[in-house]
């Protein structure tokens, strides 16, 4: 699978879980083709999905123009795109179990959300960095875990109430965490104006954990 598809990356152990990042709108930059790696390093089967077909934004003003054009352009619908990463990934012969984990960042984290809502999907792990998205959970066959920043002009604490309630009329499992001194893109190490390295380090913790306990692997030793 070429770079325009996506980027992946299994680990040398040759075989783990799988999971699925969804990047921000910023597209596939060099932050999370390295973020792919380090879930690789942990021992799971990566792959970030490309939304943008190979471009990339560095503002504001480029992510929602880039955002707007790329879902007119498109020759495939977005949708259609990632269910098929989902089944390359679920499908792979590296992969352990057809089960796999999905990661959204913002705008991948609308679309993580969206994904985890289709019960033919085979998500069992849906974790989210600063992105709420209401809708019908009831058919999920996901838990979930959601990071949020303390001040985000993008994210209102509305909207995650809104999930909360949805995700607790469902009966599904989720966790919240709100990172204090945090605002949107906290975890983000090349957005040097919101970057948190302590809030970064623990979200990623408790993001390994929760994808260990559901795709029921064991936590690799750092020793």
């Amino acid at each position: 699978m070429n770079d325009v598809e996506g980027h992946f990356v299994i680990p040398k152990k040759g075989t783990g879980g799988g999971v699925l990042i969804l990047h921000s709108w910023w597209g596939l930059n060099a932050f999370f083709r390295k973020l792919c790696q380090r879930f690789a390093d942990e021992g799971f089967v990566a792959l970030a999905a490309d939304l943008y077909e190979g471009q990339i934004a560095t503002t504001i003003n480029e992510a929602k123009r880039l955002r707007s054009a790329t879902t007119a352009r498109r020759k495939e619908p977005a949708y259609k795109y990632l269910i098929r990463m989902i089944h390359f990934l679920s499908a792979h012969e590296s992969v352990r179990s057809p089960k796999i984990a999905v990661v959204g960042f913002s705008m991948g984290g609308h679309w993580a959300l969206w994904l985890a809502q289709r019960p033919e999907l085979p998500i069992v792990a849906t974790t989210t960095f600063y992105a709420a998205r209401n809708g019908d959970y009831s058919k999920s066959p996901s838990s979930f875990l959601g990071h949020f920043a303390e001040t985000d002009e993008w994210v209102s604490q509305a909207g995650i109430r809104k999930l909360s309630r949805s995700l607790e009329r469902a009966g599904r499992e989720f966790q919240f965490h709100t990172y204090p001194g945090t605002s949107h893109w906290f975890f983000e190490r090349d957005r040097t104006d919101a970057f948190n390295a302590q809030a970064s380090e623990l979200a990623w913790e408790r993001t390994i954990d929760f994808m260990n306990r559901t795709l029921k692997l064991k936590r690799r030793s750092t020793k």
